[in-house]
């Protein structure tokens, strides 16, 4: 048994993190807090998410993360800027953990290609045991050198960094802090000590349970599979042997964060299936005409389909993106008329395949945006939002993240039965998005 409990540490963790960074959420802050405790255990996963910290401006706590950071994770090696061959010699020798500033100046979307090794470095080393492989010149002779590539690194940056980076990667859009959001000065003279003695305890608990962290399958929030699930099982695992309310709190920060980033990462052709559903749950009918289904789609304001490089979404736009998810008009009866339309039927595979259990932040935002109220801990939230629940917060509410999976209909069902499920299921769909609690 440890001399300590591990909520206990967590939860002098997040107090730290309260006083010195203002994060955009406590989903966030939960993240943060989980993401230095598995530094320290760091060996008994099989990958180690990346910590991507981004803004769209300058001037939002990345910096003051960092800083705060490398207080209490391992080894710290916190860098502006450094050379791929630097930093394959590091990480064999000293094993750090990697906090990388202006991240964006050298492995932004646009600088990337200029620095692919550096990039294939952080990209390879998500996975414990990787290694990556480059020529050196001794003497006359070029020999292949083997370099382990097995860090942890956090990352802190304006704008997007690259989607293989993002995709092994917890996000947190960091923003600036509001006016009535309040910080402590940060002065790490006069916080080291008391830091250091936190790290030694975040070590010590680490140190008493690697077998117990490297073979727990922690059970994962809905949607939450793959790549995803790579990225979070190390923070739920390390939650669920700290106990308290930690597992519950890592579950919705999971899938609240894992929301907001299939939402920031929507195609064209996944945001049309989004749309669709939504104008699906608000019709009368299992079915569009082709012609409705175009008008319906450019009246969506916050959508891009009045205005594709200036010219708004026509009904061939619509089958030339849809064909791609295998969904095809048909001739469909209209009250007295056969007419080209889609049926909601036709969009359940896609809908299913392509848009997560979870509801789309853009899904639940209409409803929520205007309304205040208080959201318990477990309660998924867009990342964005904030809430003061455990002293922590910045004051504002935080928004409510519902669930809708889309279960209607199924090819066992005959036509009618099918079509009835469906309607019933597209209408509770709406119905909940106009609930202020769902």
């Amino acid at each position: 048994m440890t001399w300590e409990a591990g909520h206990v540490v967590l939860d002098a963790i997040e107090g730290l993190l309260a006083r010195f960074v203002a994060f955009p959420s406590d989903h966030a802050r939960v993240a943060v807090a989980l993401w230095i405790v598995h530094t320290h255990a760091v060996e008994a996963f099989e990958s180690t998410p990346r910590l991507a910290l981004l803004s769209p401006e300058k001037g939002s706590g990345k910096t003051r993360t960092l800083e705060v950071l490398a207080l209490v994770v391992p080894a710290p090696l916190h860098v502006v800027n450094i050379s791929a061959a630097a930093l394959y010699r590091l990480v064999a020798d000293r094993q750090p953990t990697l906090l990388l500033d202006e991240a964006d100046s050298y492995l932004g979307v646009v600088t990337a290609k200029q620095h692919e090794d550096l990039r294939g470095l952080i990209n390879a080393g998500h996975r414990r045991g990787a290694t990556v492989y480059r020529g050196e010149v001794s003497g006359k002779t070029v020999k292949v050198a083997e370099f382990p590539a097995f860090a942890a690194c956090a990352l802190a940056g304006i704008g997007d960094l690259p989607d293989t980076i993002l995709d092994r990667s917890v996000i947190v859009p960091m923003k600036r802090r509001a006016p009535h959001e309040h910080v402590e000065p940060f002065r790490e003279r006069l916080v080291r000590d008391e830091a250091k003695e936190l790290r030694d305890r975040i070590a010590a608990w680490a140190a008493e349970h690697p077998d117990e962290l490297a073979n727990t399958w922690p059970d994962m929030p809905v949607g939450i599979a793959d790549r995803a699930a790579d990225v979070w099982e190390p923070l739920i695992a390390i939650a669920d042997r700290a106990g308290g309310d930690w597992p519950t709190r890592a579950r919705a920060a999971a899938a609240a964060i894992n929301s907001a980033r299939l939402e920031r990462d929507l195609s064209l052709g996944v945001q049309l299936l989004a749309d669709c559903r939504r104008l699906y749950a608000g019709h009368d009918s299992d079915r569009f005409t082709t012609e409705a289904l175009v008008q319906a789609l450019v009246a969506l304001d916050e959508s891009p389909w009045g205005d594709l490089r200036g010219k708004p979404i026509d009904a061939r736009g619509i089958a030339r993106r849809l064909k791609k998810y295998d969904v095809r008009s048909g001739d469909h009866r209209f009250d007295d008329k056969v007419l080209k339309g889609y049926r909601a039927e036709d969009f359940h595979d896609a809908w299913q395949r392509y848009l997560p259990a979870v509801a789309h932040v853009a899904d639940v935002a209409p409803a929520a945006a205007h309304r205040g109220g208080n959201v318990a801990r477990d309660t998924p939230a867009p990342i964005g939002s904030s809430t003061s629940q455990n002293g922590h917060g910045s004051g504002s509410q935080e928004g409510q993240q519902g669930q809708h999976p889309l279960q209607a209909g199924s090819s066992s069902l005959d036509s009618g039965a099918a079509q009835a499920a469906t309607i019933a299921a597209l209408r509770a769909l709406g119905n909940a998005e106009e609930e202020e609690a769902v």
